[in-house]
C-alpha cells in the first residue's frame, strides 16, 4: 500500500514539474511575428481612380513591393510606374540608397491621365511625371491633428454664421438667441428670445432648400462628468502631471436637444410639440426635404428600446412618425443602423432586425409605411455598400446567406429595391473583402478561410463573373519554416442547436502525443464578432503565447453579434455571461477528439470587454477556468462609458449592474488572477481595476497587479506580454521562467 502511495506520488510530480521555459524559448517566440514576411503575392487592396474603371494597388511579391495598374475595362496588370526609374530619381535627390522594391512611399495618388502621380515619402509631398521620369519635392508633410477624444461633446453654442441656400440670409447664433441677417440691406432680426447660457439654440443651423425656413435644435446642457487620473512618470517634467477627459457614464444627466423650427418672412417660430423626444439618448440629423415642406431628424430613447425617425412639417409644425423600430431588449444602433433618402421618390431605405434578423426595408416616407421587406431569410446584412438609385439597386454585404457555410464569411451581393433579383456576386464559400467601383461595374474582390491562402480577382459588378486573376498568395516559405495551419472546429452551443464557431492555433513545434494547456483568447463585446475568418500567418496577441507550450482557442458564443437578434440578445443585462455556456461545451467537444488539448488546466485573457470576462472566467466559472490575465478591464458597467453599456446593459440602472459587476463578485475568485492595467487609459477608466483590486483585497484573496506608467488603453505592451506568459508559464505549466534581472 506504501509502495502504491509513492509511485502515485511520484507520478503527480512528474507531471507537475516541467522544464524551465528558458529566454531562448521566449526569442523563439517572439520570432513567430515573422511569420507575415514569409508570404508572398498577396494583400491586394485596390485603389479606384477617380470615376474610371482604373484602379491600382500595391502587392508583396518576391522582389518585394510592387505596384501595379490595371483597366478594367481592358483587363490586364501593368507597373504603374517603373519602380527603377524612379528609385533612381530619390536617391539622386537625396542622396540615398533605397532598393526599387523597398521603397517607402504611401498615400500614392494619380492624375486621371496616368501620366503622373503624386506621394508621400520620408516626409515630404512629391510629384512623379512618369511620361517624363522627372520627380518633383513638393512640401513637407504636416504633422496630423491629434485625433480627439470620443467622449468630448460638442459645445453647440458657438459656430460659424451659416448662408441661406439663395446667398440672401446669413443666420447665426448671438446671446444664446438665434440671428439672421439680411445680406444686402445688413438688417439684423432676431428670431428666438428664450436662449440662455444652460438652455442655448444651437450653432448647427439647418436651412431649407428654398431659404424660407430654419431648423435648429434647443439645447439643454447638462453637467459633465470628467475622468482623472495621473501621469506618473512623463518625459517632460520630474513632477506628475494630473490629467482628466471628459466621459460620460451610465445613468448620467444627458443634454436634450429640442427641434425648433423658424419662418423667416415672418421671423416668428413655429411651435413644435417635442416633448414625446425628450426622454433621449440622441436627437440627431436634422435634414429637409428638397421640396422644403418638411425636415425629419432621429430620436433614439434612452434605453435604447425605440428608434424612430420622425417628421416635421415645416408650415404646422405637426410631427409624423416615418419610421419606428421597438424592441424589448435593445435596438443596436451603433453597428446596425443605415438609412438612405431616395429624395425623388420620397423613400427611404431603413436597416432593421425588426423581424429577428438584420435585413433592408423600403419605407414610403409619404406614409410611413414599409413598401416591402428588400432582403429576407435566416441570414443578416453585415453593411450596405452603395445605392445604385437610376437602376434601383442595392449593392451590400451579407452573412449566413449559404446554410452550409459559415455564417460570419462575408459576401458581396446586389438586389433590387423590390427584392427581386438577389446576386451574390462573390460566390466562392469563403470570407470576402471587395471594393467596388465608382460606376458600381467592377469590383475587386480578396476571399481566404483560416486555413486557406487569399486569392485576388476582378470582377464583374453586373453577376459576379471573374474577368482577371490579380495574385494567389504563395504561402511555400511559411510552411518550410514550420508554420501550423490553425483549425477550425464548430460545437453545439449550449441549446444543442445553434452552431457556435472557433478557431484553434497550435505551437510550429506541435506534438500531438503531448498534453498541452488550453488557453482561451476572449473578447465577447457584444458589438461584434471576434474570431477570425482571414488567412493570417499569425496573430499578433497570441501567436507567441502559443510556442510556449499552450493550444489557443477564440470563440464567439452567444450574445455577440452578427448572427439573429435572438442570439445576440443574450447579453442583455447579462454581460458577465460573456457567452461562457458556450466556451465551456466547445471547447469539452473540441478535447473529446483531441487528446492534446488538456482542459483540466485552462487559462484565459483579454483586454477591455475581454478584461471584463476573463476576470469573470474566475469568478462565475471557477470549475473550468484556473487562471486569468486580465488587462484594463471594465470590471463594473457602472464605470465604464454610457454609450457602450447602456445600450447593452439597459437604462435606467438597475441591481443588474451590481449582479453583473467583478468587483461586486471579488469574493467568489478562485484560481490564479493578475490586473494589467495602464494608468492613462482613456477608453475604460483605470478605476475600474484599482477598485477590482481594493475589493479582492478586503476579500483577502491572492492576485498580482501590473500597473503600467504613461500607457493607455492596452493589452499590456511588450512588458504586459511577458508578464502575461510568465503567469501563464508558471500556473499552466508548472514551469519556472527566465530570470530576467540577471
Amino acid at each position: 500500500m506504501k509502495k502504491l502511495l509513492f509511485l502515485s506520488l511520484l507520478i503527480i510530480i512528474a507531471l507537475n514539474i516541467n522544464a524551465q521555459v528558458s529566454k531562448a524559448d521566449y526569442e523563439r517566440a517572439d520570432t513567430i511575428y515573422k511569420f507575415t514576411n514569409l508570404v508572398t503575392n498577396w494583400q491586394v487592396s485596390p485603389n479606384w481612380i477617380n470615376d474610371s474603371a482604373v484602379f491600382w494597388y500595391s502587392i508583396k511579391t518576391e522582389k518585394g513591393t510592387e505596384y501595379k495598374i490595371v483597366d478594367a475595362e481592358n483587363p490586364k496588370i501593368k507597373p504603374a510606374f517603373d519602380q527603377e526609374k524612379l528609385c533612381k530619381l530619390l536617391n539622386e535627390e537625396n542622396g540615398s540608397e533605397l532598393k526599387p522594391y523597398q521603397l517607402k512611399i504611401s498615400k500614392l495618388k494619380f492624375d486621371e491621365d496616368l501620366k503622373s502621380v503624386d506621394f508621400v515619402h520620408d516626409g515630404y509631398n512629391w510629384k512623379y511625371n512618369i511620361s517624363k521620369n522627372k520627380i518633383e519635392k513638393l512640401r513637407k508633410v504636416r504633422a496630423e491633428k491629434e485625433r480627439r477624444h470620443w467622449g468630448i461633446a460638442d459645445d453647440e453654442d458657438h459656430g460659424r454664421p451659416v448662408d441661406s441656400p439663395d446667398g440672401n440670409w446669413t443666420a447665426y447664433i448671438k446671446e444664446y438667441n438665434l440671428y439672421i441677417k439680411n445680406n444686402e440691406s445688413e438688417k439684423e432680426y432676431q428670431l428666438s428670445f428664450d436662449g440662455a447660457p444652460a438652455n442655448y439654440y444651437s450653432a448647427y443651423i439647418n436651412w431649407s432648400p428654398d431659404s424660407k425656413k430654419i431648423a435648429v435644435n434647443k439645447y439643454q446642457m447638462n453637467k459633465k462628468r470628467f475622468i482623472k487620473f495621473m501621469e506618473s512618470s512623463p518625459d517632460s517634467q520630474l513632477q506628475p502631471i494630473l490629467k482628466e477627459v471628459e466621459y460620460l457614464k451610465p445613468g448620467d444627466v444627458l443634454p436634450i436637444r429640442r427641434p425648433s423650427l423658424f419662418d423667416i418672412e415672418s421671423k416668428l417660430k413655429i411651435e413644435i410639440n417635442t416633448e414625446p423626444f425628450e426622454h433621449q439618448f440622441s436627437l440627431y440629423k436634422i435634414k429637409w426635404w428638397p421640396d422644403s415642406e418638411a425636415f425629419t431628424f432621429e430620436f433614439n430613447q434612452r434605453g435604447h428600446q425605440l428608434f424612430q425617425v420622425v417628421e416635421v412639417n415645416a408650415t404646422s409644425g405637426e410631427t409624423k412618425i416615418l419610421v419606428e423600430d421597438k424592441s424589448e431588449t435593445f435596438i443596436d444602433y451603433s453597428s446596425k443602423h443605415y438609412r438612405y433618402d431616395l429624395n425623388d421618390t420620397k423613400e427611404i431605405i431603413w436597416m432593421s432586425e425588426r423581424d429577428g434578423w438584420n435585413h433592408i426595408y423600403l419605407i414610403d416616407a409619404n406614409t410611413g409605411k414599409v413598401k416591402n421587406q428588400i432582403t429576407k431569410g435566416n441570414w443578416v446584412v453585415r453593411g450596405v455598400d452603395s445605392i445604385d438609385e437610376e437602376n434601383r439597386t442595392i449593392y451590400f454585404e451579407a452573412g449566413g446567406l449559404n446554410p452550409e457555410e459559415d455564417p460570419y464569411n462575408v459576401h458581396y451581393c446586389k438586389i433590387n429595391f423590390d427584392g427581386s433579383n438577389l446576386v451574390d456576386l462573390t460566390p466562392e464559400q469563403q470570407n470576402h473583402s471587395a471594393k467596388l467601383s465608382h460606376n458600381k461595374q467592377f469590383l475587386v474582390d480578396t476571399y481566404s478561410t483560416p486555413t486557406t491562402p487569399p486569392t485576388s480577382v476582378l470582377r464583374s459588378g453586373v453577376d459576379g463573373t471573374i474577368l482577371l486573376e490579380l495574385a494567389k498568395a504563395d504561402i511555400s516559405e511559411l510552411v518550410k519554416a514550420g508554420w501550423k495551419m490553425p483549425e477550425v472546429f464548430v460545437a453545439k452551443g449550449r441549446d444543442d442547436s445553434t452552431n457556435i464557431y472557433g478557431n484553434i492555433y497550435y505551437p510550429s513545434n506541435f506534438d500531438p502525443n503531448k498534453k498541452y494547456p488550453v488557453v482561451e483568447y476572449i473578447y465577447a463585446g457584444p458589438h461584434s464578432a471576434f474570431v477570425s475568418k482571414n488567412f493570417t500567418p499569425n496573430h499578433w496577441n497570441f501567436s507567441g503565447l502559443a510556442e510556449l507550450g499552450f493550444i489557443i482557442v477564440q470563440i464567439d458564443g452567444m450574445g455577440t453579434s452578427l448572427r439573429s437578434k435572438a442570439f445576440h440578445d443574450v447579453c442583455f443585462q447579462n454581460i458577465k455571461d460573456a457567452g461562457f455556456p458556450d466556451r465551456i461545451k466547445w471547447m469539452k467537444e473540441a478535447a473529446k477528439t483531441r487528446s492534446f488539448m488538456d482542459i483540466s488546466r485552462v487559462g484565459i485573457y483579454g483586454g477591455s470587454a475581454g478584461g471584463q470576462s476573463s476576470t469573470a472566467a474566475l469568478l462565475f466559472h471557477p470549475e473550468f477556468y484556473d487562471v486569468a490575465v486580465s488587462s484594463c478591464g471594465c470590471h463594473d458597467n457602472r464605470m465604464d462609458k454610457i454609450w457602450w453599456n447602456e445600450q447593452f446593459m439597459g437604462y435606467p440602472i438597475g441591481k443588474h449592474y451590481a449582479e453583473n459587476s467583478n468587483i461586486e463578485n471579488a469574493a467568489k475568485l478562485q484560481g490564479n488572477l493578475m490586473l494589467i492595467v495602464g494608468e492613462l487609459d482613456d477608453n475604460v477608466d483605470p478605476a475600474s481595476t484599482m477598485q477590482l483590486a481594493d475589493a479582492l483585497i478586503k476579500a483577502n484573496k491572492d492576485f498580482e497587479l501590473v500597473v503600467l506608467p504613461g500607457a493607455k488603453h492596452t493589452l499590456g505592451g511588450t512588458y504586459g506580454e511577458r508578464k502575461r506568459r510568465d503567469f501563464f508559464v508558471k500556473h499552466l505549466l508548472n514551469g519556472s521562467t527566465p530570470n530576467w534581472n540577471k
